[in-house]
């Protein structure tokens, strides 16, 4: 993780994790600036950690890891609490169009009640958990991993409460110039993780042809059905 600067001044990344809450940052980043100063700092901000954490996974080999546990499960589980929900949605859809058996675990599909109760050693859990670390979301992971399936976590530090469960963690960090962490990286590492799954599945490809079949079928999208509307 990031270390301070030989002068004692603390780096970008712990700076920003010495801002707990979204009304810590709003004071510290946002009071009295001009939204010309504003967008050009967090335009700079959201590249330089782009870039950061895209050398972080390119070194480390967690992505293509998460990715080789993802192929070889028989079930996959997605799951994530508040803002991660919608994170854990976007791997979720993207994972289901090329491989079968993809779950996204909340009480309107399938609930964690559910889940806990019938883990296998062939199935994985892909848990998204970034600060301030939903209370749910560990203890999922934590029951899953007890129960014998393997647990990949996607999360902003290596030493965060979910990491202890995990049989992979894939670290992304989230810092920013905004009152919000940042979800840039994160969907970076979700495109990198649901594109490397789906180069190594088997049966993608006929996955695709017949999705494109039924949905043409059903004139699911306008540009499939010719309609100038």
């Amino acid at each position: 993780m990031s270390t301070q600067t030989n002068t004692g001044t603390p780096t970008r990344h712990e700076a920003n994790r010495s801002l707990r809450s979204p009304a810590d940052r709003y004071r510290a980043r946002m009071e009295s600036t001009s939204s010309a100063t504003l967008q050009a700092r967090l335009i700079a901000s959201e590249l330089e950690n782009l870039a950061e954490v895209f050398e972080r996974l390119s070194a480390d080999g967690s992505v293509r890891r998460a990715a080789a546990l993802t192929v070889a499960a028989r079930r996959r589980f997605v799951v994530g609490a508040g803002k991660s929900h919608a994170y854990a949605n976007l791997l979720a859809s993207d994972l289901s169009t090329a491989v079968a058996q993809v779950s996204l675990v909340d009480d309107s599909s399938v609930s964690t009640l559910d889940l806990l109760s019938d883990v296998r050693e062939t199935d994985v859990l892909i848990a998204f958990s970034f600060r301030r670390y939903r209370r749910s979301t560990v203890e999922v992971a934590r029951e899953f991993h007890a129960a014998g399936g393997k647990v990949v976590a996607v999360t902003d530090d290596a030493t965060a409460p979910i990491a202890r469960h995990a049989d992979e963690v894939v670290e992304v960090a989230t810092d920013s110039e905004s009152y919000a962490d940042s979800p840039t990286a994160v969907a970076a590492a979700i495109h990198l993780l649901s594109t490397l799954t789906t180069a190594s599945a088997k049966g993608a490809r006929r996955r695709f042809a017949d999705r494109d079949r039924i949905s043409a079928a059903l004139g699911l999208y306008l540009d499939e059905t010719g309609d100038p509307r």
